[in-house]
């Protein structure tokens, strides 16, 4: 088959170049800032805030769209 000797080819070109590839050692690297974690900070909230684009009636109550995939 074609396809077959087409990747045969590929393979052997591949496996020429990966052969003239230097051998190196390893190179490691130490990095001290692994698993590094930020502070979580908790910001004050107010309901003025919050409800600021919320659309309210008379009793203060928000109106919310009921979601569209519910019955």
């Amino acid at each position: 088959m074609e396809i077959e000797k087409e990747a045969e080819e590929i393979l052997n070109k591949f496996s020429k170049v990966l052969e003239e590839i230097p051998d190196q050692e390893e190179t490691q690297y130490l990095v001290d800032n692994l698993n590094r974690m930020r502070i979580d900070e908790n910001e004050e909230s107010t309901p003025d805030k919050i409800l600021r684009n919320a659309h309210i009636d008379k009793q203060r109550s928000v109106i919310a769209e009921k979601g569209k995939w519910t019955k």
